[in-house]
């Protein structure tokens, strides 16, 4: 990678313009390719990216490229992707289009598919999974607010990628199982249609029992199927995947006490998942819940949580109210 090149992000949501900003922070070039909503709000008033830990830092406009048009890529020497991952071919096919050949393609995506769809539509690129553990919330007015913690984790390769896209306030780690990685991150990820449905934030919902039941009968019920699929999932904290259930079901005062040690979640955190329900968008749930049923189809296997919180998703989606607000007991019908 040729630290002089544009970094260009493709697909500038929440956290494609955290990751940008924090990039343009640390002094990069850096190529936004964002909604015109987006852009606007940048021009008036800058990319401030904050989190929790106490980062804060606002980025002129002047300082980043900011386009609907996906030329401003014609200079890059990395892409990364921040796109839903039902737009992963669509953004492969402009990248080929507008990027140079050399370019290093990097999918900072949810989901465990989408750097075979990016490999197939971009032939002789180098094309990297990564790993995002945190989540950023879009305050408006151009703030863009990283709510959890951990670092972004990206598939070793010989060009050192992940070290050298690594900028105060914003560490990318190298790993050499990028695949296990993403399906340890899928588990986890299997609470984002959960806290989308409650309308509750992170903090609060972990906090009580009865949802972390909800989340530990989840998780567990994607084990079974990663499982039977010979995955070993890779943990995205400390603690192993398999693990985890056991640990979500211990009582609160405890569960607290070690979640206090591993991860640390802004209050008012909640799941890109919720955004996409409030913003009426189309979320991702193919692409979490609807891995595990996929398998559990093909497998004979049971997945009945899974298939229920599909159902309330996709409900969801066609009523476009926001969030149902619904209790765990209600989600398990």
């Amino acid at each position: 990678m040729n630290a002089g090149r544009t970094i260009g992000v493709a697909g500038a949501g929440s956290i494609g313009c955290f990751v940008g900003g924090m990039l343009a922070a640390g002094g990069r070039r850096v190529a936004l390719l964002a909604r015109p909503r987006v852009i606007a709000e940048i021009e008036a008033r800058g990319l401030r990216a904050t989190s929790f830990e106490g980062v804060d830092r606002t980025i002129d406009a002047q300082a980043l490229a900011l386009s609907d048009d996906p030329s401003i890529f014609g200079d890059a020497g990395v892409v990364l992707v921040t796109v839903k991952s039902a737009d992963t071919a669509d953004i492969a096919d402009i990248i080929a289009r507008n990027a140079p050949p050399d370019v290093v393609v990097v999918s900072l995506q949810n989901g465990v598919g989408n750097v075979t769809v990016l490999r197939n539509r971009l032939p002789g690129r180098r094309v990297l999974g990564g790993m995002v553990p945190f989540n950023v919330i879009s305050a408006g007015e151009g703030r863009f607010h990283r709510a959890t913690s951990g670092d972004i984790v990206i598939e070793q390769d010989d060009g050192d990628t992940a070290e050298k896209l690594s900028v105060p306030g914003l560490k990318m780690r190298p790993t050499d199982n990028i695949d296990g990685v993403q399906w340890g991150k899928l588990l986890v990820n299997l609470n984002n249609a959960l806290n989308a449905l409650g309308d509750l934030p992170l903090r609060r919902q972990l906090a009580q029992r009865p949802w972390r039941r909800l989340f530990a009968d989840q998780m567990a019920e994607g084990l079974v199927a990663i499982r039977a699929e010979g995955i070993i999932p890779v943990s995205s904290t400390p603690i192993p995947a398999a693990w985890m259930p056991r640990l979500l079901r211990l009582p609160d005062m405890i569960f607290e006490a070690m979640l206090g040690r591993t991860m640390k979640i802004d209050p008012e955190a909640r799941s890109s998942m919720w955004e996409d329900l409030q913003r009426g968008r189309r979320t991702e749930i193919d692409y979490l819940q609807g891995v595990i049923t996929g398998i559990a189809d093909r497998r004979g296997l049971d997945a009945p949580l899974s298939r229920r919180v599909v159902e309330l998703i996709r409900k969801a989606e066609a009523e476009a109210k926001g969030s149902p607000g619904l209790t765990p007991e209600q989600i398990r019908g």
